[in-house]
């Protein structure tokens, strides 16, 4: 199954494409975008990143990443993407959850609402069993989004960085949610 477009009431998902390079530079350069994942990032690196941003959606039939647009406006992008660390368990069945808006569509809801399609698009298409999510202890904003799609804190654990961020001392967290616990919440 090839990555599907996606609709919310605000929101069209497209799976990435090189036609959203542009977008991906722009989110990637804003120091405040990038506070809890590194530097910005120059054109180069950001081209880079899209080759693998791309590759993400061929490693997992039915996962990748999607540029959210808003009225034709590029918003950001979300994932649902296979697992890429050991600690994170098997490939098969789950898939991890992401999602980077432009700052200046932050506290309007989009975030959670393309993360809430995501996450219905993974069990009820997709038929995954897990989808979980991860961010530094300290990104409120980004534990509040997990939180409010129904992913539930599972684990506060350490990564070792060559270039730890402020606020890496107190961790990373996962959160995560199974089919049976979305379908237990999930209106019918």
């Amino acid at each position: 199954m090839a990555q599907a477009t996606l609709r919310t009431p605000r929101i069209r998902l497209v799976p990435l494409c090189d036609d959203h390079l542009d977008y991906e530079v722009e989110l990637d350069a804003d120091p405040e975008v990038m506070r809890y994942l590194g530097r910005p990032r120059g054109r180069a690196e950001v081209e880079e990143l899209h080759q693998r941003r791309l590759a993400a959606a061929t490693s997992v039939c039915g996962l990748g990443f999607w540029a959210g647009f808003v009225d034709e406006a590029f918003v950001g992008w979300w994932i649902l993407g296979p697992p890429h660390r050991t600690d994170q368990g098997p490939l098969d069945g789950q898939a991890t959850l992401g999602y980077r808006l432009l700052r200046r569509y932050w506290r309007q809801g989009l975030a959670s609402e393309g993360a809430r399609e995501l996450v219905r698009h993974g069990f009820e298409e997709l038929e995954l069993h897990r989808i979980f999510a991860e961010t530094m202890a300290v990104n409120q904003a980004s534990r509040a989004t997990m939180a409010s799609v129904g992913l539930r804190h599972v684990r506060t654990f350490q990564l070792d960085f060559d270039d730890p961020l402020p606020g890496s001392d107190q961790g990373e967290v996962e959160y995560a949610i199974t089919r049976e616990q979305w379908l237990a919440i999930t209106p019918s």
